[in-house]
């Protein structure tokens, strides 16, 4: 006996979405005049826009002007921020620079190794410097609002220190980095693939960890004068050894967010969306290692016995190790597609001389 089954269809992926999710993105729409004129019709200042006449000029101008008035003021502004807090005189002073150039130094390769796997084309030497500029001065953005922020939730004990990485460190930190990328690099023409984002990213926490470096360090020396030399290390050395371990770990939370600032760009009509997701990842791996490193570092210490900056030294690299490893496999993904699509398809010659060989 044959069963007659109804099939019920299945609605296509998209009709799912609500009608808004179902529209095009913004910048991807025409007015109706537009869709149903094409190219026939001059459309200018009717349902298209373009610069034409002196008001059309002046308006472009003063757009530009703002625009970038904006970012200049956001710029000055950390500027002054860095003079305030102590900054830049930590920077150019000779003892605190030595310090904190030794205690970049894993932070430094590891950002030349991210720049390494571009496959696509080299970074220009402007923008990696600038982006990284720019990490230094976003990094008292961070500072502030720390420094502000972490009394009330210190008499909260361990949980609000923890609700503090989480809530406050972990995401401020990460965005003023990515502000970092946005604010120059991101804009230019020469940002042209989803993976010149990881690049920017890690420069942009090359800097933060830069400027975090030399603060720490500034804070540990004693007031009077040393000489550079074996005085400074063994006084600055213990400091100078902390942070150079926790250097890299800025570079590769900024370098995720960096990844998926650089998808954005390339995916306008989820660009918020994709943002908050490599913020997200970025802010929740950089708080579980400030919640974590202490309790991990004693755990190790009192496993093995060991004692001073070893089980610190086992837990950091660790640690780093899984999300760099994270970090290299989106970075390899990326460049196993890219050469997966410039790679031109087997022709049926290409089989026939494969056979020839054979026969």
């Amino acid at each position: 006996m044959t069963v007659a089954v109804d099939t019920v269809s299945t609605p296509a992926a998209e009709d799912l979405r609500s009608p808004r999710e179902n529209r095009p993105a913004m910048r991807d729409r025409k007015d109706p005049i537009e869709e149903a004129a094409g190219d026939s019709m001059d459309l200018y200042d009717v349902a298209t826009w373009d610069v034409r006449t002196p008001l059309d000029k002046a308006s472009a101008l003063i757009w530009r002007i703002a625009a970038g008035s904006a970012r200049l003021a956001v710029v000055g502004f950390a500027f002054l921020l860095l003079l305030g807090i102590g900054g830049l005189a930590a920077l150019t002073d000779p003892q605190i620079g030595l310090l904190t150039l030794l205690s970049a130094v894993p932070a430094i390769g590891l950002a030349a190794y991210v720049y390494s796997t571009d496959v696509t084309s080299s970074e220009p030497l402007s923008l990696l410097v600038a982006t990284f500029l720019l990490g230094v001065l976003t990094a008292n953005f961070a500072a502030v609002l720390n420094t502000v922020l972490r009394p009330y939730f210190q008499v909260l004990g361990f949980l609000g220190t923890a609700l503090f990485f989480y809530i406050v460190v972990g995401p401020v930190e990460e965005v003023v980095k990515l502000l970092a990328v946005r604010l120059y690099a991101y804009t230019d023409d020469r940002f042209d693939a989803v993976l010149d984002g990881t690049v920017y990213g890690a420069m942009a926490g090359l800097g933060f960890a830069v400027i975090e470096n030399a603060l720490y360090i500034t804070r540990q020396l004693p007031d009077q004068g040393l000489d550079v030399g074996l005085g400074l290390i063994g006084v600055g050395g213990g400091i100078t050894a902390i942070r150079a371990l926790a250097g890299p770990g800025h570079v590769i939370y900024s370098a995720i967010a960096g990844y998926y600032l650089g998808l954005a760009k390339f995916n306008p009509g989820n660009r918020g969306p994709i943002v908050v997701k490599g913020i997200l990842l970025a802010a929740f791996v950089h708080a579980t290692y400030n919640t974590t490193v202490g309790i991990g570092s004693g755990i190790i210490g009192a496993v093995t016995g060991l004692s001073g900056l070893a089980p610190f030294l086992i837990y950091v690299v660790l640690y780093d190790g899984i999300f760099g490893l994270f970090l290299l496999r989106k970075i390899q993904k990326y460049r196993d597609s890219y050469r997966q699509a410039h790679t031109p398809p087997a022709t049926e010659s290409d089989f026939e001389s494969e056979l020839t060989e054979f026969e």
